[in-house]
């Protein structure tokens, strides 16, 4: 039974940072990728920024140069650093963690940023 777990969201004024983090815990196979994806109300779930386990990463058009994904492999924890927010990134972000075919999400945290 894998497991995720996310920490990390809240309020936050325009131009701040938050650090999300998810443990996943469970039988994991080494190979895979973690990620975030958020979704706003009245839209559809979107991806965020994701890190495969060799490090590789992608992040939506709409975050790069402002969020930053990370790993710790031995913990299988992800970590997505978010700087210079702004109230359009307000959404409930869910940790992702993809095995093969087979998707793996956490509860979800808010992050709501204040104009």
């Amino acid at each position: 039974q894998v497991q995720l777990v996310e920490s990390g969201g809240g309020l936050v004024q325009a131009g701040g940072s938050l650090r999300l983090s998810c443990a996943a815990s469970g039988s994991i196979s080494r190979l895979n990728i973690m990620g975030w994806y958020r979704q706003a109300p009245g839209k559809q779930r979107e991806l965020v920024a994701r890190i495969m386990s060799g490090g590789n990463t992608n992040y939506a058009d709409s975050v790069k140069g402002r969020f930053t994904v990370s790993r710790d492999n031995g913990e299988n924890t992800v970590y997505l650093q978010m700087n210079s927010l702004k109230p359009e990134d307000t959404a409930v972000y869910y940790c992702n963690l993809q095995v093969l075919a087979r998707f793996y999400w956490g509860p979800g945290t808010q992050v709501t940023v204040s104009s």
